[in-house]
């Protein structure tokens, strides 16, 4: 089966009651975790940002706690996993801030992890890789914000 554009979904749920749009969703929201996760982001978070943010911020925390330091091997497969997770949070609310300041707290988090990121190559480059991605981010942003975050930007280099 071939999924259908997103043009032609909203032409033909423009046609719909209310109700079938109610069981769709709830139908939606059965079959895979992401889509529960976001409409739960939806109806739930959208409105309170800097608490969906914290909430973010307080799973990246237990998910730092939780891993397994016997082998650069396990610490990097972690921190990717975690780097993952931060991007779906990032999707669900499709905010440039949430994004830059989710993205920040993880450099933060990895600079201040031990065994240091800086004795691995590979999670060297993956640190590098979050920080210009974060450059290119920052500059998308609001004036005010731009120099917010560059200052915070500018103590993790």
């Amino acid at each position: 089966m071939k999924a259908s554009t997103i043009a032609q979904l909203k032409k033909e749920l423009q046609h719909r009651s209310s109700d079938e749009l109610l069981a769709l969703c709830l139908r939606l929201g059965r079959f895979k975790k992401e889509n529960k996760e976001l409409l739960t982001y939806l109806l739930f978070e959208a409105d309170h940002e800097t608490g969906y943010i914290e909430s973010v911020k307080d799973e990246v925390d237990t998910m730092f706690a939780e891993i397994n330091t016997n082998s650069f091997f396990y610490i990097k497969k972690s921190i990717r996993k975690i780097l993952r997770t931060i991007k779906k949070y990032v999707r669900y609310s499709g905010n440039k801030e949430t994004e830059v300041e989710l993205l920040l707290y993880f450099c933060q988090k990895m600079k201040s992890f031990r065994p240091s990121y800086k004795q691995n190559i590979a999670m060297r480059n993956l640190y590098d890789r979050q920080i210009l991605f974060i450059e290119k981010k920052i500059l998308a942003l609001h004036e005010d914000l731009q120099y917010d975050f560059g200052v915070l930007l500018d103590e993790l280099r």
